[in-house]
């Protein structure tokens, strides 16, 4: 594995362990407060165009690289946390926390 693969995977496993407190967090809290889904849509745009530069490789040169899959693992964490972003938004607007 070349050095430059390996420093991007620690990048994204670094950044990924955030995810799951995230994700926990939204789950027990309950609310969007403190929550900014400008930010996480952003998160997610930045790891798209990670993974595009991934595919196109892939496409030059028919490999396909590890840190391919670490880009869709932090991906599907950001997801889930948005996912629960719209549950939390939903449980705010019922509670009467937001407008």
């Amino acid at each position: 594995m070349d050095i430059i693969v390996l420093c991007e995977i620690v990048m994204l496993v670094i950044f990924g362990c955030s995810w799951p407190a995230n994700i926990y967090k939204s789950i027990t809290s309950r609310t969007t407060l403190g929550k900014s889904l400008a930010f996480e849509v952003l998160v997610v745009i930045g790891y798209l165009f990670g993974l595009t530069a991934k595919i196109i490789i892939y496409n030059r040169t028919g490999e396909l690289q590890l840190s391919f899959w670490f880009y869709l693992l932090d991906i599907t964490l950001v997801c889930t946390d948005i996912m629960l972003y719209f549950r939390n938004l939903r449980i705010d607007r019922e509670m009467g926390r937001i407008g």
